[in-house]
């Protein structure tokens, strides 16, 4: 495995057994020089066990097809991720071999799980490789380990492995002063129990030469001179606030301010059973959303994002009160006139001119152009392929496009099943695409092939997002344009960054340059108020789950307000899915026809039907087929829960204040008559 020389420079430390940070710009080859470390532990460490940890599914394959491959030679090499039956065995895995690549939140799991065929120590492990390791910090999965980590350091605990972080940006926690920042880069530091930040300090050239940063500029659109198309939105939606009478409802319509107000309205709503607040609510946020994506794409995307709300409403909901006829009919009566004028091409948006210029003058030039365009939501970037397919004079360069989207679930559009993200990268890296419209998925990590050009189109991000983006600009001669308005908070967002960084890049020297006794003796402090915070919260979080008892919690619907089940109902599955043994709850739900597709594996469970309120038709979730029996399990987002003391809605389950004891399929079956033998 053949080093450049500042990759021999920043490993030292690591080969000696330190538990360093290594700090090389994206491309710089960092997973390169991990894997010579971890080659060099294997071969001169008995009894030793590398895990290589990634924030990421698509992470996994990739680094065992790419700088890990060559270790298989001469070690036992695998990958484990979340569509991989191997999980279930973690144990067996780790104990057959020698280096395992897999995501963090698998290891966690491991280390948590009581079964025998899963568990395993930290312990077990001489060392662990965090991948983009800027994110330990809060209750990220990555610092949930490393907390347990900390906590056995502080109990004196021997042979905890040896740590190696990999980053291209460290950030600056939000800080926007040096003290702030050197703080933050502290924190990380003494996260991870580093020793030492390495960078390229003597062969800073030979980084700089083979990593050449791209030329940045600013692109910049003249603001719209009239939309009467958000302007026709903006009068509904001020139609819709008459109709709601409350007077103090902020009318800044279009913005992330509203939809922050709104959002809010919608919980008031649905916490006081107010029906009629919590529809308006809703179909505001639809309509805010349309002018946002009206903003950022064409017209006609923010027409056809409230098209289809609307003939979802009309489709699923079986029940519809005074309010919500108002609404649908409301929109039905103003659907041609907005249609008309979302089909005006004299109004269309002027960033959508600015990104043609800018991909014409690229491709134009250099007919073998490879490009990403980077925008903040799936939906932005489904609509930016589509205009791409309807523009003639970019398909003519030879533009050959498709999206990079997450695996993550979302109400707005399909999510993008690791095979279908691997197939995407595959085609980009062949030829047969050379432009991208990604979401923050293609900042970090994965092997996207050197671009000559990256597009940010209308960002807000922080400097790391920054940082990782530009990196991926790293052909000769490459560009990384900062698409935005004249005068928008995105431009001054982005001149933020590049002053962050800049904050960042000397906090780190400030930390590198520390007296050793002075650094060791802060990063001791820190570990200590760490471990105290942790054992706080845990306390914190077991008491506040005995607020309440759980048979006096009960659920309701979101939408119709109708009360289905008590807390005393619900089990949890794998300590993450939440069900109703209740057999009583099936006479309130309905089922889809088809089963719920998703791409990974399970282990005692499949996912069945979805499910939704046999009287209104909200959404509720789907079932679990958990060992041939059917359980329905639910969405905490989907209800109102009613507390002695109160309404409360939730976005997570982990928010809940009473217990819910884990599923015990055997009691269930003997309960239910299922198994006649017990």
């Amino acid at each position: 495995m053949e080093l450049r020389d500042y990759q021999w420079e920043v490993i030292q430390p690591a080969l000696e057994g330190k538990n360093i940070i290594i700090w090389l710009p994206t491309g710089a080859g960092k997973t390169r020089a991990a894997a010579y470390v971890c080659k060099s532990h294997l071969e001169s460490q008995q009894k030793s066990k590398v895990a290589v940890l990634v924030n990421t599914v698509p992470l996994v394959d990739q680094h065992l097809k790419n700088e890990f491959s060559a270790l298989q030679k001469h070690f036992n090499v695998t990958s484990i991720s979340g569509d991989s039956s191997q999980k279930f065995f973690f144990s067996e895995v780790v104990r057959i071999n020698d280096l395992i690549i897999c995501t963090a939140q698998i290891l966690h799991n491991a280390l948590s799980s009581q079964e025998e065929e899963m568990h395993v120590e930290l312990t077990d492990f001489s060392l662990l490789v965090i991948d983009e390791c800027h994110h330990t910090h809060k209750e990220t999965t990555y610092n949930k380990i490393m907390e347990d980590y900390l906590e056995r350091k502080q109990q004196g605990q021997q042979k905890l492995p040896q740590i190696l972080g990999l980053t291209a940006s460290l950030g600056t926690g939000g800080a926007s002063t040096l003290q702030g920042a050197q703080e933050h880069i502290l924190q990380i530091c003494a996260n991870l129990d580093t020793a030492k930040i390495m960078s390229a300090d003597k062969h800073k050239f030979y980084v700089d030469r083979h990593i050449p940063p791209p030329k940045k500029q600013y692109d910049l659109s003249e603001q719209r001179p009239w939309d009467p198309f958000g302007k026709k939105l903006k009068d509904i939606m001020t139609q819709i606030h008459i109709y709601l009478n409350i007077p103090d409802l902020t009318t800044d319509f279009g913005t992330q301010i509203f939809e922050q107000h709104i959002v809010e309205l919608q919980k008031e709503g649905a916490k006081a059973f107010c029906r009629k607040t919590r529809v308006c609510a809703l179909h505001l946020r639809k309509y805010n959303d349309a002018l946002l994506i009206n903003d950022t794409v064409r017209m006609i995307d923010a027409f056809k994002t409230l098209d289809e709300f609307y003939r979802q409403e009309n489709d699923t909901k079986v029940l519809q009160d005074p309010t919500e006829r108002y609404l649908i009919q409301t929109f039905a009566s103003n659907r041609q006139h907005l249609l008309t004028l979302a089909e005006d091409e004299l109004y269309e948006n002027p960033r959508l001119h600015k990104l043609q210029e800018v991909l014409q003058n690229q491709f134009r030039e250099l007919r073998s152009s490879r490009g990403i365009v980077f925008t903040r939501t799936r939906q932005s970037a489904h609509s930016l392929l589509r205009w791409v397919e309807d523009n003639q004079a970019l398909l003519q360069l030879g533009i050959k496009a498709d999206v990079l989207t997450g695996a993550g679930y979302s109400n707005q559009t399909k999510h993008m099943t690791q095979n279908e993200q691997q197939n995407i990268i595959r085609q980009f890296r062949g030829g047969a695409l050379n432009l991208l419209f990604s979401t923050s998925v293609a900042e970090e990590g994965l092997d996207i092939p050197e671009c000559n050009i990256v597009v940010r189109y209308g960002l807000m991000t922080n400097e790391i997002a920054m940082v990782q983006a530009r990196g991926r600009a790293r052909a000769p001669n490459s560009i990384c344009s900062v698409l935005a308005k004249t005068h928008s908070k995105e431009v001054t967002r982005e001149k933020r960054n590049e002053l962050l960084e800049g904050l960042m890049e000397r906090a780190i020297e400030w930390v590198q340059e520390m007296p050793e006794q002075e650094y060791l003796q802060k990063i001791k402090e820190l570990q200590c108020e760490a471990v105290a915070s942790r054992r706080l919260r845990d306390a914190n979080r077991e008491q506040r789950l005995q607020l309440h008892a759980p048979h006096t919690v009960r659920f309701y619907c979101i939408n119709c307000n109708q009360a289905v089940c008590h807390g005393s109902d619900l089990r949890k599955v794998e300590k993450t899915h939440h069900i109703n043994i209740n057999q009583n709850f099936r006479l309130y739900y309905k089922t889809s026809l088809g089963c719920v597709a998703i791409d990974r594996q399970f282990k005692d469970w499949k996912p069945g039907r979805s499910i939704s309120c046999q009287q209104c038709g909200q959404a509720w979730g789907m079932e679990m087929i958990y060992r041939e029996v059917t359980l329905p399990m639910l969405g905490i987002k989907n209800f109102v829960v009613e507390y002695p003391n109160g309404r409360k809605t939730y976005k997570q389950w982990s928010k809940i204040v009473f217990d819910i004891q884990e599923f015990d399929y055997v009691e269930y079956c003997r309960t239910n008559c299922l198994l006649e033998d017990l």
